[in-house]
């Protein structure tokens, strides 16, 4: 069965636990961003289809690893999180700009 895709890192451990073998290599590192853009994609569509906090948690997962990727760590994401939410606020609200006149 082929994938051709980016996985987790303990995936061909658990294939290897089903007796079976992956065949891998190692992405260099523009290869790996545009994986991972490839993946949030599919994790976005994911989410779509099924709602579920799994698929959330999935979306995060890639966030955090393409933020990482651009030299950004999930503490500078996270500050950089809050000063926009601080700034600009949340959906909290949920307000639909229809126009501004």
């Amino acid at each position: 069965m082929k994938f051709n895709k980016l996985v987790r890192n303990r995936i061909p451990d658990i294939i290897r636990a089903q007796g079976e073998t992956p065949v891998i290599r190692r992405l260099d590192d523009a290869e790996y961003v545009a994986e991972l853009e490839r993946k949030l994609l599919e994790e976005c569509g994911e989410y779509l289809e099924s709602k579920s906090a799994e698929e959330l948690a999935d979306i995060l997962e890639v966030v955090y690893a393409l933020a990482e990727a651009h030299g950004c760590s999930m503490e500078r994401l996270g500050r950089i999180y809050s000063q926009k939410h601080a700034e600009r606020g949340g959906f909290e609200n949920r307000i639909f700009l229809i126009c501004k006149e």
